[in-house]
């Protein structure tokens, strides 16, 4: 039954990508687009806005200019002309030195926050505070300090990560049914004892589902942190691109910047289900 659903999944999201790149092709093709542009900004787009065509480049010009990439994906002719897997080898490098600073803070600190009702109340107005901040606003006050943009960067992927793991992991711990505490207590387990082969293990689902939305929003706060900064990495490369009018190479980005957000996801995805009992 679940392999039969999962593979009319499949039949449907094939049909939609097919319709969705017939739409595009169509699209793409009529010229109203750039008559409706004003003849100066035409002329930026090149070629393609002259010969009757639309500025917007097609999937048959996505494709081949993708394919170009792919052929080189770790060509190295300067600064600023990387291929896309030095790119985005930069990027996720950056998020995952981010990320795991985020772990090794958030989550023993929350498991302290749900166990102590004293430190979460003592905790709260500062997490309630430093939480809507919006973590592009520290990036200035990152730069000023730290004096380094890539070191800028980890330190804004960290502190847009912290928070939901925190969270979620005093939440977790927080909820643990209190009978198989009591239990615990009962049989004399120590506190250390308990928090790992008790509670850690009642509360991993929620742990992991805060680190799955942590991983989504770092993903998410690098694009934009790079475009600031600049520097090597995905982010940098799709203000560079617009700057000089590839669109092709825009959506090229921004089609891999979504396909390395699904993995990351995927992969913590996984985990969770692992660690997640059937009731």
């Amino acid at each position: 039954m679940i392999t039969s659903l999962r593979f009319r999944a499949a039949i449907v999201s094939v049909l939609l990508f097919v319709v969705f790149i017939g739409v595009w092709h169509l699209a793409t093709r009529s010229s109203a687009s750039v008559a409706t542009m004003t003849p100066e900004y035409a002329r930026l787009m090149g070629a393609q806005a002259t010969q009757g065509k639309s500025a917007m480049p097609g999937p048959l010009d996505v494709g081949a200019k993708l394919w170009e990439h792919l052929r080189r994906p770790f060509y190295d002719n300067g600064p600023n002309d990387k291929g896309l897997g030095i790119r985005l080898g930069y990027s996720i490098a950056r998020v995952g030195l981010g990320y795991l600073l985020a772990v090794i803070i958030a989550i023993p600190l929350g498991f302290l926050i749900g166990m102590s009702p004293l430190v979460s109340r003592a905790l709260d107005p500062f997490i309630q505070i430093l939480k809507p901040i919006s973590p592009l606003a520290w990036m200035p006050l990152a730069l000023y300090t730290i004096k380094d943009s890539g070191l800028s960067a980890i330190f804004v992927i960290f502190i847009c990560s912290v928070w939901p793991m925190l969270i979620n992991t005093a939440f977790g711990v927080a909820s643990v049914r209190k009978e198989w505490i009591n239990v615990a207590r009962t049989l004399e387990v120590g506190t250390i004892r308990r928090a790992f082969t008790v509670i850690l293990p009642a509360a991993a689902p929620t742990i992991l589902t805060g680190m799955r939305i942590s991983i989504g929003i770092a993903w998410l706060v690098i694009v934009a942190a790079e475009m600031l900064v600049g520097g090597t990495g995905i982010g940098y490369f799709v203000w560079n691109e617009w700057n000089n009018l590839s669109i092709a190479n825009v959506i090229i980005a921004i089609f891999l910047i979504g396909l390395v957000g699904m993995l990351l996801d995927q992969i913590l995805a996984r985990f969770t289900r692992l660690v997640t009992f059937p009731e």
